[in-house]
C-alpha cells in the first residue's frame, strides 16, 4: 500500500484463506470470478470449498444470476461442484421471482400481468408458475422482464431502439440481475444491468434484485441464521456489487482479484495483487475491501 493510505483502508494481501477466515462462522460467496467462469471450476475451488465445509463454517453462494436458485445449484452440479460443497444458493433470479410471484410490494402489485421477457432462452424457466402472458414487442400495460442480452456477443446500442420505445411506453422494468457485465469462458460480455441502467437513463422504472442492494443481503442473512453480519465474511470479484454490497451490510470483503477487474490491475488468472494499484481501482470504485487474493484457493 501507498504511505498516504488511511488506517481504515488498507487492504491485506492473502495467499490463501485459512488464517484469514478464524474470525468467521460464514462465508457469502459469489459465483462466476470466483467459483466458476461459467463453464468450469476455477483451479482448486472444490478443495477449497471442502476445507472449508469441514471447519464448520456455513457457505451460501449469493449470485447475481437471473436464474432460480434451484437452477442455479443443478447448473453447479453439472459443472463438477458437488451439492455438498456448500449450504445454500440465494440467486437475484430468486428474489425477483419471489417478488412477481407473491405481489406484496406497491410496485409489484400495479405491474400487471403482461411480460415482455429480455433475456435468453435458458432463463425461460424465471417466468414458470407465474402466471404472466408473454408479449413480443412494446405494450402500454406489460412491464420489461429483465435477464440479460438474447445473445452473447450483443452491445446495449443493439437494445436502443427497443428500449426507446419501451420507455415511451411507460413499461415498468424489473431486472433481475444488476451486473453491468460478466466474463464468460475468458469472454467479457453483457448483462442484465447494462441494459437497465441504460433503461433507466431513458427515462423508464427499473426495480432491480440482487446485489449490491441491502435488500439481498438481509435475505441472506436470514437464510444463513446467522443475524450478526459482523460473524459474516463475503468474497467476490466485483468491487461495484460484492465489494460496496457487503461493506452496505456491515459484512468484511475479500476481492478475488482475477476476476472481472484482472485486466483493469494488469493480472493474469491467480497473479498476486500489488498494493498500489488495487488502492487505486478501489478508490475510483469509492469501496474498500478487508483483504485481497489473487483467487479462491486454501
Amino acid at each position: 500500500m501507498s504511505s498516504s493510505s488511511p488506517p481504515d483502508r488498507e487492504i491485506r494481501i492473502l495467499t490463501g484463506l485459512a488464517a484469514f477466515l478464524e474470525p468467521y462462522d460464514g462465508l457469502i460467496l459469489d459465483l462466476w470470478g470466483v467459483i466458476h467462469d461459467g463453464r468450469h471450476p476455477y483451479p482448486g475451488v472444490t478443495d477449497t470449498l471442502a476445507r472449508i465445509k469441514a471447519s464448520g463454517r456455513k457457505v451460501v453462494m449469493l449470485s447475481n444470476a437471473p436464474r432460480r436458485s434451484s437452477a442455479v445449484i443443478e447448473g453447479m452440479t453439472q459443472i463438477g461442484i458437488d451439492r455438498d460443497l456448500y449450504d445454500d444458493v440465494l440467486s437475484s433470479g430468486e428474489l425477483a421471482w419471489r417478488a412477481l410471484d407473491q405481489r406484496t410490494l406497491p410496485w409489484a402489485v400495479a405491474l400487471g400481468r403482461r411480460c415482455l421477457h429480455i433475456g435468453p432462452a435458458r432463463d425461460d424457466g424465471l417466468l414458470d408458475g407465474l402466471g404472466l402472458t408473454t408479449v413480443d414487442s412494446p405494450e402500454e400495460g406489460a412491464f420489461i422482464l429483465n435477464t440479460g442480452p438474447w445473445e452473447d456477443g450483443e452491445t446495449v446500442a443493439d437494445y436502443e431502439p427497443l428500449l426507446g420505445e419501451a420507455a415511451a411506453c411507460a413499461m415498468p422494468m424489473v431486472c433481475a440481475n444488476p451486473d453491468i457485465e460478466v466474463i464468460r469462458a475468458g469472454n467479457r460480455i453483457i448483462c442484465a444491468g447494462a441494459l437497465a441502467l441504460r433503461y433507466g437513463e431513458l427515462g423508464g422504472a427499473v426495480h432491480q434484485f440482487g446485489k449490491p442492494h441491502a435488500e439481498t443481503y438481509q435475505a441472506c442473512l436470514e437464510l444463513m441464521g446467522i443475524p450478526d453480519p459482523a460473524r459474516l465474511v463475503a468474497i467476490g470479484d466485483s468491487l461495484a456489487t460484492d465489494i460496496r454490497g457487503a461493506a452496505g451490510a456491515g459484512i468484511d470483503s475479500v476481492l478475488v482479484t482475477s476476476g472481472i477487474h484482472g485486466a483493469e490491475l494488469g493480472l493474469a488468472y491467480g497473479e498476486t495483487p500489488t498494493g498500489e494499484r488495487l488502492e487505486e481501482a478501489c478508490a475510483a470504485a469509492g469501496t474498500f475491501p478487508r483483504a485481497a487474493i489473487a483467487a479462491f484457493v486454501w
